[in-house]
């Protein structure tokens, strides 16, 4: 018996094109997901590999848009910022050696380093989304960022009330700082204390700030939306919305020993 190995998806009526994911590509991770396994990921070692160099080239495309939103973001070679497929096995129970999903960010220093990051992740079923900032922060950024926000929670506060930003990610939230705030803080909840941070009283006006250990904003992007023509316009509209926020963290967290 012959088995046909399988090649290359057709395109169809869209082409492939540098600054827009393929339908392809999200019906290939679909696959994956309902296959994940070594043996299945060798035997479509084809398709794979039509869908990786699709989001590689998209990633290409915006990657000059984000290094050019945000000046402080390196031009790196994409093999450098996009994440491998692979899953780490070593601290998990779940046996699944794929994740059903391709991932990018940047930073000041690639994928990895001390900086907040961009963050895209395209993943089918609705679940793709664009965000950026710190998630899971150590002890030094922590302490960096409640400091500013108990000295200084002004400043932090008005980049969540810039108008883009606000609109972007807390569309359904009125124009009101205390309710923009409680929206940030039930998209970064994960991981947060229960209980006051050590050094700071119970009643401080911005505990569940201080109890953040993430901080992070999130969009999500459809499927429809993702593969569209206008996908790339989508995320840019995204980068330029959160921009503040990643320059405030930054500026906190690792100021510039040469700014003021």
């Amino acid at each position: 018996m012959v088995i046909d190995i399988p090649g290359k998806k057709d395109a169809g009526d869209t082409p492939y094109e540098d600054g827009r994911i393929h339908k392809n590509t999200l019906e290939f991770l679909r696959e994956l997901k309902r296959n994940n396994k070594r043996e299945w990921l060798k035997f479509h070692d084809v398709p794979f590999r039509q869908a990786e160099k699709d989001f590689q080239s998209f990633v290409g495309e915006l990657s000059t848009i984000v290094c050019k939103i945000d000046p402080t973001i390196p031009d790196l070679a994409v093999k450098d910022i996009i994440y491998r497929i692979h899953r780490d096995m070593r601290f998990t129970s779940d046996p699944t050696p794929y994740k059903p999903y391709f991932s990018v960010s940047w930073s000041r220093t690639g994928r990895k380093g001390p900086y907040a990051h961009y963050y895209l992740h395209i993943q089918p079923g609705e679940e793709s989304f664009f965000g950026g900032g710190y998630f899971g922060c150590d002890s030094e950024t922590l302490a960096c960022l409640r400091e500013d926000i108990d000295t200084q929670p002004h400043q932090f506060k008005s980049i969540l009330m810039g108008d883009k930003l606000r609109k972007t990610f807390f569309p359904n939230v009125k124009a009101d700082e205390g309710k923009v705030v409680s929206a940030f803080c039930v998209m970064s909840k994960t991981n947060a204390l229960k209980k006051k941070p050590k050094g700071f009283d119970a009643d401080h006006q911005d505990i569940e700030l201080l109890k953040l250990r993430n901080f992070i904003l999130t969009k999500k992007i459809s499927d429809k939306d993702i593969t569209s023509k206008g996908g790339l316009a989508i995320i840019t509209d995204i980068v330029e919305a959160i921009e503040p926020f990643i320059t405030y963290l930054n500026n906190t967290v690792m100021p510039d020993p040469d700014s003021d």
